[in-house]
């Protein structure tokens, strides 16, 4: 489904990502929204505090839910020895993670264009994290920035 407020460009650059990322994590509103199919190429964790209400939703290797925290997540991929998460969604799970410390990495998209009554990038917390730019590319005529910030340890 074509988005109005991302350009086709950002949209393509997402799949990509999508696709390379061995394991996405994304919240349950997330999910809600937009329910993923399973698929062999990469593995879908959906947090959520109401884990068995999505048993039924569940394929082995390919689509789990968890009541995990984001630490305990990290820590148990990283025994498995998986490298990178991708972490996509809304505010709620941003902030989660942030609040962990098990960001390393923002991936922002800033689309010329200015629209609705906005949400925030994170939820109502204290947050005081600073990042410095790694990469920016320019992938349209328009004015499309895809950003890659590290998060400043």
């Amino acid at each position: 489904p074509v988005k109005e407020w991302s350009s086709e460009e950002d949209q393509q650059y997402f799949k990509k990502t999508w696709s390379d990322s061995e394991i996405i994590v994304m919240g349950s509103s997330t999910y809600n929204v937009a329910p993923m199919k399973p698929s062999p190429e990469n593995h879908l964790v959906i947090m959520t505090s109401t884990s068995d209400k999505y048993k039924d939703h569940e394929v082995t290797g390919q689509v789990e839910f968890t009541n995990q925290s984001p630490a305990e997540l990290v820590a148990h991929y990283e025994k498995l020895g998986l490298k990178q998460m991708t972490v996509v969604g809304g505010s709620h799970i941003a902030t989660s993670f942030f609040k962990a410390e098990c960001i390393d990495e923002v991936w922002l998209t800033i689309e010329p264009k200015i629209f609705g009554t906005g949400g925030s990038f994170v939820s109502e917390e204290k947050l005081n994290i600073n990042l410095e730019l790694i990469e920016m590319e320019k992938v349209n005529e328009r004015g499309t920035l895809i950003t890659k910030y590290a998060v400043i340890k």
